[in-house]
C-alpha cells in the first residue's frame, strides 16, 4: 500500500465517523423566559401586576372574632332545659358571639377614561342569634348558631363613576359616624344596596356625587319584609357635597325615599384640633316624623334615608391618638324620641395587624311617658373584637 491510498482511506474513514456524529447530535432547547410577579406600587402596598397584564391586583382581608355581653348580648331568651320539661319558663341572658372571614379583591389598571378598579368583599361567618321567636313565652327567643354568608361589596368603578351592590351614598359621603365599632345605637342611615353612583373630586377639596339606588330592609310595622326596596321603576336618590382641608370638612347629604316619599337629610363637621385630637359633630333631619301612620299616634311615616326615630337627631364624637400603637374613640347620639348612647373604646394593636378593641356601651331612653316601663330602665353592655387584617 502506497502513502496515497493510506491518505484517502484515512479522509474517508474521517468522513464518515463525522457523518454519524452529525445524525447523533441533539439540539437542546432554550428556556422560554419566566415571568416573575412584579410588585405594583401605584396603589398602595399589596398590590402587584397580574402576569402578562397591566392590571394591579390585591387580595386580602380579615378575620374576626366579637363577643358581646350586656344590651349587646342577647337578652332574655328562654332556658332551654325548663323550655323542655315544661312548666315554669326561666329566662336568662347569654353571650352574642361571631366569627367572621371577610376576604377582600381588589383590582385596578390606568385606561383613558381614568382608573378601572373591581372590587369585592365577601363575609363567610359563625353567628350566636336570638332566631327563633316564640310570642306564647312573651316573645322570648331561644339562642341559635348558624352560617352566614354575605356579599357586602361587589361594584366596577370607571374614574368617579360606580355601580354595583355597596352601602348607602347617604351613609358612606358623611363618613358614617364615629370611629367606635356600635356607631348606629341611633341609626344614621341605611347600608345594603344596590347603587349607580358618580362622584366629581377637585383638586381644592371640594367633591360632589350623586346615586340612584335599589334601597333594602324594612320597618318593622308594616307586615312587609322589604318595605324599601323599589316597587316601581323610579329610584330612591342620594345627593352629596363636601370640602375637605387640613383643619377637617364639612360635608352634607341628602336622601329621597321614591316608594314612601319622604326625604332626609344629614350636615357634618370635622375638626382636627390637634395632632392627636380629631373630633366631629353631626346632625340629621326628616319628613314623615310623628306622622300618625297607620292611626297609631305620633308613629314614624317609612323612611328609607331617615331611620332615626322622630324628626332629627345628633351624633358628636371624636377619637384620641394616643400613640402609634393606641386610640380612644367616643361617640355620644340623640333624637327627638329622647333615644340616647354613649360609647366609647380603645382601639389598641397587639403586633403588627392584630388590633384589639373592647367597648363599653350605655344606653337610655329619658322620655318618662312611656307606656312600656322597660324603655325607662338604662342599659349597660360591653363588647371585644379580635381582628387580624391581611
Amino acid at each position: 500500500m502506497n502513502i496515497k491510498s493510506l491518505l484517502l482511506g484515512s479522509a474517508a474513514a474521517l468522513v464518515a465517523v463525522s457523518g454519524a456524529r452529525a445524525a447523533d447530535a441533539v439540539v437542546i432547547a432554550e428556556p422560554e423566559p419566566m415571568e416573575y410577579v412584579r410588585v405594583c406600587d401605584v396603589y398602595g402596598t399589596g398590590f402587584f401586576y397580574i402576569p402578562g397584564t397591566e392590571t394591579c391586583l390585591r387580595v386580602g382581608g380579615y378575620i374576626r372574632y366579637d363577643i358581646g355581653i350586656g344590651a349587646l348580648g342577647q337578652q332574655d331568651v328562654l332556658d332551654k332545659e325548663d323550655f323542655v320539661e315544661g312548666g315554669f319558663v326561666d329566662e336568662n341572658d347569654t353571650y352574642y358571639k361571631r366569627a367572621r372571614f371577610q376576604l377582600r379583591v381588589d383590582s385596578r389598571s390606568e385606561t383613558e377614561l381614568g382608573t378601572l378598579r373591581t372590587y369585592a368583599a365577601i363575609n363567610f361567618q359563625w353567628t350566636s342569634s336570638d332566631s327563633t321567636q316564640n310570642e306564647s313565652f312573651g316573645g322570648a327567643g331561644v339562642t341559635d348558631a348558624q352560617d352566614d354568608f354575605a356579599i357586602e361589596h361587589a361594584y366596577i368603578e370607571l374614574g368617579g363613576f360606580r355601580i354595583g351592590k355597596t352601602d348607602s351614598l347617604f351613609s358612606t359621603f358623611t363618613g358614617y359616624a364615629g370611629g367606635i365599632i356600635n356607631d348606629d345605637l341611633v341609626p344614621f342611615g341605611p347600608f345594603e344596596t344596590h347603587q349607580i353612583a358618580y362622584t366629581f373630586t377637585g383638586g381644592n377639596g371640594f367633591s360632589a356625587a350623586v346615586a340612584l339606588e335599589l334601597g333594602d330592609g324594612d320597618t318593622g310595622y308594616t307586615g312587609l319584609s322589604n318595605d324599601f326596596t323599589l316597587d316601581s321603576y323610579v329610584p330612591h336618590v342620594v345627593g352629596g357635597l363636601a370640602w375637605t382641608q387640613a383643619w377637617g370638612g364639612i360635608s352634607a347629604v341628602a336622601g329621597y325615599d321614591a316608594n314612601w316619599e319622604e326625604w332626609a337629610g344629614k350636615v357634618r363637621l370635622d375638626v382636627n384640633a390637634t395632632e392627636q385630637l380629631a373630633l366631629f359633630i353631626m346632625g340629621g333631619y326628616k319628613s314623615g316624623a310623628d306622622d300618625d301612620f297607620l292611626g297609631i299616634e305620633d308613629l314614624d311615616r317609612p323612611n328609607y334615608y331617615g331611620n332615626w326615630s322622630g324628626d332629627w337627631a345628633v351624633w358628636g364624637g371624636g377619637t384620641f391618638t394616643v400613640s402609634e400603637k393606641t386610640k380612644i374613640n367616643a361617640q355620644v347620639s340623640y333624637d327627638e324620641d329622647e333615644n340616647f348612647a354613649a360609647v366609647a373604646n380603645v382601639n389598641y394593636e397587639l403586633v403588627p395587624g392584630l388590633v384589639i378593641t373592647p367597648e363599653i356601651i350605655y344606653v337610655d331612653n329619658f322620655d318618662d311617658d312611656l307606656d312600656d316601663d322597660d324603655d325607662d330602665e338604662d342599659e349597660i353592655g360591653g363588647f371585644l373584637r379580635f381582628q387580624r387584617t391581611f
